[in-house]
């Protein structure tokens, strides 16, 4: 150890490089070790500042699910006119678990159990509203809408227009919508054209968790009736959940388009799952010099009417769809 015993002592210096400022006091090293450098606290905290950071908080997720079960959460407490009703809604958390937690906080009477029997059900929800009530009506999937069709178009639909706007029917119809994984022909539709053809009737189709739960709550505030349509598939998905989302005042307008990625190129319009396919697109062909405008929800008026190069993607039929009613009304700009 005579050669360790013999080094000189040298101020120590921070990784940053010049030397480290003087210290009133300073902490003399182990008195077993030959090494006799002194470590200043001022030393020591420099160093400790050079070796250790600190990362930027994650993002809060939230899956689709858990934002359209927050959104009906929220208006169920704030207002108590609203309430739950459908299939398995209740005991079970609903069948895709969105409302899950709900039965357990509101009780019987505000989140309903009801009868394998869609048209009696949705005929109840709409003479609540009519009563001046605000119902939120959950078919297990859209597909079973049909068998309260009735209810939906004659009823819900046509009676603000019909009292000459006497009698409003605050109503939300929602549940899963479109294609999903082997559910057969039956259960797999897309109800954007059939529902938003009817006059009376509000039609929003979410894509992102911030949507789902901005549409929800001010579709449930509504006086219309409105028709939510959401995807199984976009369930369990999770997306980044800013921090104005998160307030209870949270609201996004119903019949405006949101411009997911701006583009100079070509627009794309889409919703609902879709939306997803047509940015990861937009990636690829940004790698090619092409950049891409993606707008959401079908609101084609909001998009950049200059362009002449537009594109749509939906997963409706090819015939009598949503998207030929945007192409009609692009031909017309």
């Amino acid at each position: 150890m005579a050669a360790v015993s013999g080094l000189v002592r040298r101020p120590l210096r921070q990784v940053g490089g010049g030397t480290a400022p003087q210290c009133p006091r300073a902490t003399p090293a182990h008195p077993s070790s030959s090494l006799s450098i002194l470590l200043s606290p001022c030393q020591v905290s420099g160093l400790l500042k050079r070796r250790f950071h600190r990362t930027a908080p994650a993002a809060l997720q939230v899956t689709v699910r858990d934002a359209i079960n927050q959104g009906m959460d929220e208006e169920l407490e704030r207002d108590e006119k609203v309430f739950l009703l459908g299939e398995e809604v209740a005991q079970y958390d609903g069948a895709y678990k969105v409302s899950r937690g709900l039965w357990k906080k509101y009780g019987d009477k505000r989140i309903i159990d009801t009868p394998i029997s869609e048209m009696g059900f949705a005929g109840i929800a709409v003479g609540a509203a009519m009563a001046g009530l605000r119902p939120i009506c959950e078919f297990m999937t859209f597909n079973f809408s049909m068998q309260a069709i009735d209810q939906v178009i004659n009823s819900a639909a046509k009676t603000y227009y019909m009292s000459g706007g006497l009698q409003p029917v605050p109503i939300v119809f929602r549940g899963p919508n479109g294609a999903s994984a082997g559910v057969a022909a039956q259960h797999s539709q897309c109800f954007a054209a059939w529902y938003g053809h009817c006059p009376g009737l509000k039609v929003v189709s979410p894509w992102s968790s911030e949507d789902a739960k901005g549409l929800i709550k001010s579709a449930i505030r509504d006086n219309n009736p409105v028709v939510m349509l959401e995807n199984e598939l976009m369930y369990g998905v999770p997306f980044e959940f800013p921090a104005e989302a998160q307030s209870k005042d949270f609201l996004i307008p119903i019949g405006k388009a949101k411009i997911e990625r701006q583009g100079t190129h070509i627009t794309v319009v889409s919703h609902s799952r879709p939306v997803g396919h047509c940015l990861e697109a937009a990636t690829v062909l940004s790698k090619e010099g092409i950049e891409c405008e993606v707008s959401d929800k079908f609101a084609y008026h909001q998009t950049n009417g200059h362009r002449n190069r537009r594109s749509q993607c939906h997963e409706d039929k090819s015939s009598c769809n949503r998207g030929r009613r945007v192409a009609t009304v692009w031909s017309r700009s």
